[in-house]
Formats: C-alpha cells, sequence, structure tokens
C-alpha cells in the first residue's frame, strides 16, 4: 500500500486578481511551491492585470464567512494570511471568526498582509475599513506585514530612511501587539532591498541586491504568503521571516515574461537557502546605517 504524505494546510483569505500574478492566485502558488496545501477565501473580486486595476466588488459578508467556516470545518489551517479585505465589514466578519476563543486557544498564526493601496495607486482598502482594521485584526495578528505607504499610515509618521523604518516597527509593534515586518523594497537612496523585522524582542535587517530590468507585480501577495507557508511548516516566527525573504528575492530573480509584463517566477526549494539575508541586531545597534 502506498503511503501517503501529510501536507499541513494554510489558509489565505483575500481577494482574486484576474492577470493571475498578485493575490490569491498568488497565494495559492506560493502555498505549493513550499510544499503546503492552499485552501482560500475570495474576500474580493478584482479585475486587473499586471498594469492597473480596473474594478473591485466586495464578496458579502455572508459568503465571505461560509467559505472560512467550510475550510476550518474539515481543513484545520495551521497558519493564515488575509491580503485584500476591501470592506469593514469583511474585516470585521474575518476578526471575528479568527477571535473565537476556540482558535486562541490553538494559537492559530495569522499573517496580516495590510493591502491599502496598489503599486499602480489604486485604492484597495476603503478608507472606513481602515480603523476597523487596526481596532479588531491587527491584536489578533502573530505578524503585519506593510509596505513603507501602509507603515506610514500605521505608525503616524514618515518613513524614508532604515533608522525610520525601525523606529516605525516598532511604534507598530507597540500600538498593536503583533511582530511587524516592515518592507523597505521602495526606500529610496538604498543599494539594497532593505526589510526590518521586529517581535519585541528578536530584532532582524534582512536585505537583498535588487534585481534591475525586472518590473514585479504580486511581491507583497507572494511574501506573507511564503511566511505563511513557513509558519503551517512549524517554523518559528523568525525563521519564517527569513524563509520569506529568500523566496521572494529568490521568485523576483527567476521572473519570467508574460506578454509585455514580467511575472514572479515560482520556486520550490527556495527555504532551504533560509537564514542567508537576515542580520541579527542587538537593539542598541545600527540598522544599514551607511545609508541612514
Amino acid at each position: 500500500m502506498t503511503k501517503r504524505k501529510i501536507l499541513p494546510i494554510a489558509l489565505t483569505i483575500a481577494g482574486s486578481d484576474s492577470g493571475g500574478g498578485a493575490g490569491i492566485q498568488a497565494d495559492l502558488k506560493t502555498f505549493a511551491a513550499l510544499g503546503v496545501h492552499g485552501t482560500s477565501a475570495i474576500a474580493c473580486l478584482t479585475a486587473q492585470n499586471p498594469k492597473r486595476v480596473l474594478g473591485a466588488e466586495a464578496c458579502s459578508p455572508k459568503m465571505l464567512r461560509q467559505q472560512i467556516e467550510a475550510v476550518f470545518a474539515e481543513l484545520n489551517p495551521a497558519a493564515v494570511k488575509t491580503g485584500m479585505l476591501f470592506t469593514a465589514e469583511n474585516i470585521s466578519v474575518v476578526a471575528a471568526f479568527l477571535g473565537n476563543s476556540k482558535l486562541k486557544t490553538k494559537k492559530l498564526k495569522l499573517v496580516v498582509d495590510p493591502v491599502m493601496v496598489s503599486t499602480s495607486g489604486a485604492r484597495l482598502l476603503k478608507f472606513s475599513a481602515e480603523k476597523i482594521l487596526k481596532e479588531k485584526l491587527l491584536p489578533l495578528a502573530a505578524l503585519v506585514t506593510p509596505n513603507l505607504d501602509e507603515a506610514e499610515i500605521l505608525a503616524g509618521q514618515k518613513i524614508s530612511s532604515p533608522e525610520q523604518m525601525r523606529e516605525a516597527a516598532r511604534k507598530i509593534h507597540s500600538e498593536f501587539g503583533c511582530a511587524v515586518l516592515l518592507k523597505g523594497g521602495h526606500l529610496k537612496n538604498c543599494l539594497e532591498a532593505i526589510d526590518v523585522f521586529f517581535d519585541g524582542e528578536t530584532e532582524l535587517l534582512l536585505t537583498a541586491p535588487f534585481v534591475r530590468g525586472v518590473s514585479t507585480h504580486g511581491t507583497g501577495c507572494t511574501y506573507s504568503a511564503a511566511i505563511c507557508a513557513a509558519l503551517a511548516l512549524g517554523h518559528d516566527l523568525p525563521h519564517a521571516v527569513e524563509i520569506g525573504k529568500n523566496f521572494i528575492t529568490d521568485a523576483i530573480a527567476e521572473s519570467y515574461k508574460i506578454g509585455r509584463h514580467f511575472a514572479l517566477g515560482q520556486l520550490t526549494g527556495s527555504a532551504s537557502a533560509a537564514g542567508k539575508a537576515a542580520q541579527h541586531l542587538s537593539h542598541s545597534g545600527k540598522c544599514c546605517s551607511d545609508h541612514s
């Protein structure tokens, strides 16, 4: 009799990208590449391609909850990530379900990618939903993964240097109680793509060389999905973040052409190189002081 392998399960609650490069589609490809069975609850439909978002329409709160209930009834995810939730009502649904006392007892690992604005500038979170995100969802998270624009909103400050990234990460952790991975890929005047992780005890500086000549789409979704997959596989949070950084770095490097655009490569085995991009920092140490 053939012995069947058992795969851990991860759930993504996010928007659908008709172009296939971001959102639910990117998350499921990433889960599969890292050896995790992916499940999904679609919070929002988008009409988009690598160039722009043409439209977005939220799933009804009732249907969103039913999707999540269906997954948990039979599949019991080890980790969950959220992406584009779009409306206050749908954020409330997700927070109410994941804040259930039984799930808290199981210490479900939740990664929140606070998708607010697309790279092309389209609004992906309604202004009315920001308050609910901060008050109801972030306190449940193990990790929040804002980009620079999102971190400025969450921390209430401008960010233009690695030292300000460190400061903002600490503010966000203090305010919401979750670990923070602040992504600095669009930080100006830096020679590398710099991210800062802080969980109240451990601080990591994660760096990688910029890949020139490639315009990517869906990097934030893929990065957070890789971290979620690593958590589902049993890695602790700092190591899962290192795995995510290495995975997204390799995915960008292995991007391929689709029409006139690029799509991220979805690689297997990227996680084995985890740790090469991370440097532990003392709480008093400088973060990328040469570029500050």
